[in-house]
């Protein structure tokens, strides 16, 4: 029986932290500016989905890195993922985004390192 790969895997919320925390992997976080300043993972690179999409390069930090891409719910990091995973990167997303994220009591910062919260 043939497997048919359906794209990047996922991550939970716990997993992602797990494999950005060590440096294993960078976490790159594709929601609009105004969702990044309101809370992000505070070790989270930002790249918004549709400079991803048009072409833009990743961040620096995350250039010859694993990726793992985070949104909001999950649905913009699923497109990220396949994206780059068409460019060759080693690229998985998060299941459930940064509202799991969140849930999962991990950490959440704002623009100035404050507490932050899921916009």
């Amino acid at each position: 029986m043939f497997g048919f790969k359906r794209g990047p895997g996922r991550l939970t919320p716990a997993q992602a932290h797990e494999r950005t925390s060590t440096g294993d992997a960078v976490l790159l976080d594709v929601r609009e500016k105004s969702e990044w300043q309101a809370g992000h993972a505070p070790s989270a690179v930002h790249l918004p989905l549709g400079s991803l999409l048009a072409g833009a390069s990743l961040p620096k930090a995350a250039r010859g890195r694993p990726v793992v891409a985070i949104c909001r719910g999950g649905h913009r990091s699923r497109q990220a993922a396949k994206s780059l995973a068409a460019r060759g990167v080693d690229v998985v997303d998060v299941s459930g985004g940064m509202n799991a994220w969140q849930r999962a009591g991990l950490p959440v910062v704002d623009g100035r390192g404050r507490p932050g919260t899921v916009a």
